[in-house]
This record gives structure tokens, C-alpha cells and sequence, in this order.
């Protein structure tokens, strides 16, 4: 396997933009044909050299990103020099070519849409470039920005983790950040797993050469309670392990345990889903709801601000700043603690919930009751923090009471506006075992379909306030 999933569906993204450069090289061409007959004296053509040539643009624009391809266009983006790309496209243009020209003598295609042919190829081999230097550009940036590398941790011994970086390139090994080192042989379980929920991360690599498969196999175990993927270096082990996926991290074959769902062109059309619904429902509920929301909040709680603002855990527990619009008083968290002692907790396990819950203003219960208070949280789904649909975010006391490893598999995806108990009870549910069932039914039995489903079932729930406290 020359390509992991992830780097294979980039590759996938990038075809699809050339064959648009493509197609858009020929428009520009048929657009200036004229102009440039009437820079040497010759009359204007009424006929588009674009529709002529259209029935050859079905068969040019998906194979040329297909040719590209083929003789390794899309590899190695910070490695290729300018000349990689021209002789690579000088390749592939003698492939399209020889295919095209046995066309245009077939469908006999005229001589004046042949200078649109022509011209079109060297300004979609400027659109190319420019798009690759682009992708390059962009590739840099997020390779040197600590921020925006992927968080792992490495488990084996200083001479395997050594001999596996050996022989990882080195574009590969600068897409992420080793934020701990843990040896088996020197640490014990809990602190592997405490160094999980420390750190945040959602994958870790296996460099077991050295390592006992019995400590391996402990270690796995605690990856898979908590979400977190389990990559394991493939040449160390035979099919023991049950249910193994493999893909491929810098060309090196790589074993992956997951407990999630995997990296899929679905899983992109949930996060462009997320973008254009959250974007659609924001600019509509900004001219009709939040300005009004944001007076009357005031009118209710004059002293403190409109939105409300708190730390929650995201996806693979890193902290995030949700929004939300405020419904309690200023000092609602200071008293949190005493309205526990006095009133309870309507919800078992580490989250709190209560139905008249003292802290609440009265427009406070009206927001809730209608869910506009979680209006805001599209800002968040729009930085990428949440999606529509997941596992609701909690706050990050609750998070580190939990009492259960297997209660984190419920951050192993990111957190939503609306889940599967939200949808169907909303706030009926006071069992937080339940609670995190249903969270992981919803993980094990993802779909864009189920997505589709939670969203139609959250619309009556909140229009007739179903369960809502």
C-alpha cells in the first residue's frame, strides 16, 4: 500500500481541483480565441470552439488528473522541484495526447476548435503549477506550525522508536508532534493511560520491535477503552490481534486498531454538512433571533454579559471554548457546589443536572426550553470544534471525574450541537450510564444517514419542547 487513507483522499481532493483547472484552461481558451484572430487580422468565429471540443473535454478532463497520477504528480509535494512537475506533466501529456488525437481524427473535430485544443494545454499547465505551488505553500505553513500538527505518542523502547524514525521520511515524520515517549518495560498501565487523558491525543504509534506482546496487547486494550487509535508497526506481529485494519504512514504498513469511525469520503461530506448548515442557520438566526435574544438577556440579567463562555472537553478531550447564550446569573458557577448540596443532582455519575435549577433567570428558562441559548455553538461547529451532530461537550471537571477509562470513548469523535438522546428524550435521560450508551451507539453505528436522522428527529423536539427541562 503506497498511500495511507488519509493522504489518498488529498490525493482525491487535488484531482478533482485539477480537472476544474483543466476544464477552466479550455474556457479561457475558447474565450480568447477571437481576440487573438483579430491581433492578426482575421475575422471573428461565431461558433465556440468549447462546445465542439465538448465531446472530447469527457474524456480529457477525468483522465488527465488520472495520468498526472499515474507518473507521481501528486507525491512528495515539499521534495518535487518545478522540473519534477513540467517532465512529469510532459508524461502524462504524451498519454492524453495520443488518446485525444485519436479522437479528433475519429470525430473529425475542425481545425479553428484545434487551436482551442492547443492553447489550452500550456495555460492549464500554468494553472497546475500554480495550484501546486499553492498546496505547497499551504503544506509548508501547517508543517512548521506546531499548532496545527497531530499530537501522538510513541510506545516502545529508545532503540525500536529509534530504528522506526530511521525509516520514516521525513515529510511524513513533520506532519506530527511527539508530545510523550512511553517504554512498557519502565512504566505500568496507569500511568499509560493517565498519560492519554494527560496529553489528548487520538493516535498512538506502536514501535514494538523489543516489546513483549503481552504488554502490547494490555497497552492496546487501554487505547481502545478510551477511542484512541492504536497504530501498530506491521512487521513485528502475525494476525493475533482480532479485527485488524491496515493502512500506511510513510510507506511503512502500519496495523490500526480502531474503535472509531475511519478516516472516509463520508466522514468529509459530515464535515462540509457541518460547515454549510452551520453557516445557513447562523446568518438566518443573527437577523431573526439573536439580537432580541441579546436584549431581553439583559433586560433579565443586567449585570452580566450576554454570551456565556466555558472551557469544555473536545474531541480526544482537548479543551475548547464553547459558547452559548447566557440563561444563568453572573455568579452561577460559584454556587454550584452549594446547589449540589442542597438540592442534589437530578443526573447519576459526574455530570449535574437539575429541572428548577435556582441559578436560572426566568427569560434563562425560555432560552432553554427552545435551545436558542445553544444557538452560538454554530460559531463553534464553523471552527471546527464541534460538528452538528456528536456526543454533547461536557465541562472539564466533569470530564476528569469520570469514573470509567471506557466513559472517554465518548471523545474519541467531535462533540455536537444535537446526539441520540437529545433527539429522542432531549433531557429525559438522568442515568449518565445511559447517557454514555447512547453516545457510543451512536460512534459504533455512525453514518451520514444517522446524522441525517438525528437532525429531522432534534426539529420537533425542540419546535414542542419534547423533554426539555
Amino acid at each position: 500500500m503506497a498511500q495511507g487513507r488519509k493522504e489518498a483522499l488529498s490525493v482525491q481532493a487535488l484531482q478533482f481541483i485539477d480537472a476544474a483547472l483543466v476544464y477552466l484552461a479550455f474556457v479561457v481558451a475558447s474565450a480568447v480565441r477571437n481576440p487573438v484572430r483579430a491581433q492578426f487580422g482575421k475575422p471573428s468565429m461565431e461558433a465556440s470552439g468549447l462546445n465542439e471540443l465538448m465531446p472530447l473535454l469527457f474524456v480529457i478532463i477525468p483522465l488527465a488528473p488520472i495520468a498526472l497520477e499515474a507518473f507521481g504528480f501528486y507525491r512528495h509535494p515539499l521534495r518535487k522541484r518545478v522540473r519534477d512537475s513540467l517532465f512529469q506533466m510532459a508524461k502524462s501529456l504524451v498519454i492524453v495526447g495520443v488518446v485525444v488525437g485519436a479522437l479528433v481524427i475519429f470525430l473529425k473535430i475542425p481545425d479553428l476548435s484545434r487551436w482551442v485544443l492547443g492553447s489550452a494545454v500550456p495555460i492549464a499547465c500554468v494553472l497546475l503549477l500554480l495550484r501546486e505551488a499553492l498546496v505547497r505553500s499551504i503544506v509548508l505553513h501547517s508543517v512548521r506550525a506546531e499548532d496545527a500538527k497531530e499530537a501522538i505518542i510513541y510506545v516502545g523502547s529508545e532503540d525500536s522508536l529509534e530504528e522506526f524514525e530511521a525509516n520514516m521520511p521525513m515529510e511524513t515524520l513533520a506532519e506530527y508532534k511527539v508530545v510523550a515517549r512511553f517504554e512498557p518495560s519502565k512504566g505500568t498501565l496507569e500511568e499509560f493511560g493517565n498519560l492519554l487523558k494527560k496529553e489528548s491525543v487520538g493516535r498512538v504509534i506502536f514501535a514494538p520491535k523489543h516489546t513483549e506482546f503481552g504488554n502490547l496487547a494490555d497497552l492496546v486494550e487501554v487505547c481502545e477503552v478510551q477511542g484512541v487509535e492504536a497504530w501498530i508497526s506491521a512487521d513485528f506481529i502475525q494476525t493475533q490481534v482480532a479485527r485488524p485494519d491496515f493502512d500506511s504512514m510513510g510507506g511503512k504498513p502500519m496495523l490500526v486498531l480502531r474503535s472509531t469511525p475511519e478516516l472516509s469520503l463520508a466522514l468529509w461530506v459530515k464535515g462540509a454538512i457541518d460547515f454549510v448548515g452551520a453557516f445557513l442557520v447562523l446568518t438566518s438566526s443573527i437577523i431573526l433571533i439573536w439580537w432580541w435574544a441579546g436584549i431581553l438577556i439583559k433586560l433579565g440579567s443586567p449585570r452580566g454579559p450576554v454570551f456565556f463562555r466555558q472551557k469544555r472537553a473536545g474531541r480526544y478531550g482537548k479543551p475548547f471554548t464553547m459558547w452559548k447564550f447566557r440563561t444563568m446569573h453572573p455568579d452561577a458557577e460559584d454556587h454550584l457546589d452549594e446547589i449540589k448540596e442542597e438540592q442534589g443532582n437530578e443526573m447519576s455519575g459526574p455530570v449535574f443536572k437539575l429541572e428548577k435549577d435556582p441559578r436560572v433567570f426566568a427569560f434563562g428558562n425560555f432560552l432553554r426550553r427552545t435551545s436558542i441559548d445553544e444557538l452560538p455553538q454554530l460559531l463553534n461547529v464553523l471552527r471546527g470544534d464541534m460538528s452538528l451532530v456528536g456526543p454533547r461537550p461536557l465541562p472539564l471537571y466533569e470530564v476528569d471525574q469520570f469514573a470509567k477509562s471506557a466513559h472517554r470513548r465518548r471523545l474519541s469523535v467531535k462533540p455536537g450541537i444535537t446526539c441520540l438522546w437529545q433527539a429522542g428524550g432531549r433531557n429525559m435521560i438522568t442515568s449518565f450510564e445511559e447517557w454514555v450508551r447512547l453516545d457510543l451507539e451512536y460512534i459504533d453505528n455512525w453514518s451520514l444517514w444517522l446524522d441525517i436522522k438525528i437532525l429531522l428527529k432534534t426539529v420537533p423536539a425542540v419546535m414542542f419542547g419534547k423533554g426539555s427541562k
